[in-house]
């Protein structure tokens, strides 16, 4: 009779210890011999698992998870020792400002260099199911239901940090500097950058997986914010922001999720966190969201008077205008066969995205030439262009017109494009019908008012950006391809990117 209780006992142990988390359906199962238990004279064999092992899945396909040679960081060092070395080098300017940043940087790279990511405890249907009501003999006994099982997040948890500021503050290049020299122990498979926009994406598709397996009002947020901390023990966001009423009313759940399995989270914004998802529908809901960046993370404004991307570089020559005549077609296959891969004469492609097919004209390695209608012409997404840039590291553009009023599409597919190949650190190469500062705004808006200085309502980081690339305040308010705050600031960082994206270093860059 022990022997069939110890038999009993063993084997409910073992399958309680079996049992697979609702979010994990791939198992790397490994067997081992049998157990043999004696029963009455008789020997039992049970077959024994040795291990049900969680196979995590990346964030997301888009995900950025940049080489050090991207930025030139060295995890060997800190942030402060690699922006020192920059300014020896001569790649940065040393700006008191920017250096107190890099400061904070380095305080919260001195705490992730003494935090240990705990082990992630990933929960299981049983653990969120409500416990049944205790019975008569629990009660008089005072018994507790068990507390389902959790991670336990050290106490030394480092808080994150949230830096915002406007186009060219340096945001892309603090995260580069931080990512790159995050401490050793921070192994690649535990840390994660990648565009915001992005990560809501993955986490809508995640989100939709499991309601097709666990019904509609299945609670998925607790499963998906496991996964991605497994994951990404430090996460950062590029270009955080709300925009979407799907987005903000799952986001404040999904940040605390995150934090109780002790992800450490950085983030880079063009707004303070107070003025995200200004307007939106339901805002009063994402208030919770917004208290909870200002307590978790530390914010930090990055706007000074300097905007490094507009600080002089040699130019690489890879814009051309007018967009005619056979010195534009020159250009265009000048810089084509620099790109291209000699090994792989130029070719037709084809890519399936969201079950379409997208045709690339012509192709060669890494570099694709597009005319301007076949990316921006048709109804094509950011989808399509993040996906593009996964598969091509160059891409010449022929044949971009100004743009105006009458063809508003065009111009927010450009900018969309022209940001998906900025993040991505990728090549352009254009040939346009007009110079780059008057791509979006005519010579008539510009002549209306070039006496008309005051800029109106825009601020004076932008009005200032937008006079050192060349335009007039006044035409930027008035033009009517653009309404609203955001398509303004998306408009001038557009600018500013294909500024930075012409230069030499930008070229020469790995």
């Amino acid at each position: 009779m022990i022997r069939r209780n110890i038999l009993l006992r063993t084997l409910r142990l073992r399958s309680i210890t079996t049992r697979t988390p609702a979010s994990a359906r791939r198992l790397s199962i490994q067997y081992a011999a049998p157990l043999r238990f004696q029963c009455s004279k008789r020997v039992i064999m049970v077959p024994r698992i040795q291990q049900n092992r969680f196979m995590a899945s990346t964030v997301a396909a888009t995900s950025r998870n940049p080489s050090e040679s991207d930025a030139g960081g060295n995890p060997e060092i800190g942030p402060l020792v690699q922006y020192d070395k920059w300014v020896a080098e001569g790649k940065l300017r040393d700006d008191s400002f920017q250096r107190g940043i890099v400061k904070s940087l380095q305080k919260l790279h001195d705490q992730l260099a003494h935090y240990n990511p705990p082990s992630i405890v990933h929960p299981t249907i049983e653990s969120l199911t409500p416990p049944p009501p205790p019975s008569l003999f629990d009660k008089l006994l005072g018994r507790e239901p068990p507390a389902p099982p959790k991670t336990i997040v050290p106490a030394n948890i480092p808080k994150g940090m949230y830096l915002y500021g406007d186009v060219g503050s340096g945001k892309t290049m603090l995260m580069d500097m931080f990512y790159n020299t995050l401490p050793l122990h921070i192994k690649p498979e535990n840390k994660t950058r990648i565009h915001f926009h992005h990560f809501m994406q993955d986490v809508h598709k995640r989100i939709h997986k499991l309601k097709m397996e666990h019904g509609p009002d299945f609670d998925t947020i607790p499963f998906v914010g496991a996964d991605i901390a497994q994951n990404a023990a430090v996460l950062c966001f590029d270009e955080f922001q709300c925009t979407d009423v799907a987005d903000a009313m799952i986001l404040r759940r999904l940040l605390e999720s995150l934090a109780s399995h002790g992800v450490v989270m950085v983030a880079t914004s063009n707004r303070h966190p107070d003025e995200l998802y200004l307007n939106g529908v339901q805002r009063a809901s994402f208030l919770p969201c917004i208290a909870l960046l200002k307590t978790d993370l530390e914010v930090i404004n990055l706007d000074s008077p300097t905007d490094y991307r507009k600080v002089p570089r040699p130019p690489s020559g890879v814009y051309h205008h007018p967009a005619s005549g056979q010195a534009a077609k020159d250009h265009a296959e000048k810089w084509f066969n620099y790109l291209a891969d000699p090994r792989d004469p130029p070719h037709p492609r084809s890519h399936e995205i969201w079950g379409r097919q997208v045709r690339v004209p012509k192709a060669s390695g890494t570099v694709a030439q597009f005319h301007f209608n076949d990316l921006c012409g048709s109804a094509t997404s950011a989808a399509d262009y993040l996906e593009l840039c996964r598969h091509y590291r160059g891409f010449v553009v022929t044949d971009v017109p100004g743009m105006d009023h009458k063809s508003r599409d065009l111009a927010r597919r450009f900018i969309t494009l022209i940001d998906a190949i900025y993040e991505s650190k990728a090549k352009l190469v254009l040939t346009m019908d007009l110079p780059i500062h008057q791509l979006f705004v005519s010579d008539d808006d510009i002549k209306a008012s070039i006496d008309d200085k005051e800029g109106g309502e825009l601020d004076a980081s932008m009005r200032s950006l937008m006079d050192d690339l060349g335009m007039d305040m006044k035409a930027l308010k008035n033009t009517n391809i653009f309404s609203g705050e955001e398509e303004r600031f998306a408009f001038a960082r557009a600018l500013s990117r294909l500024t930075e994206m012409g230069s030499l270093q930008w070229i020469e860059a790995a």
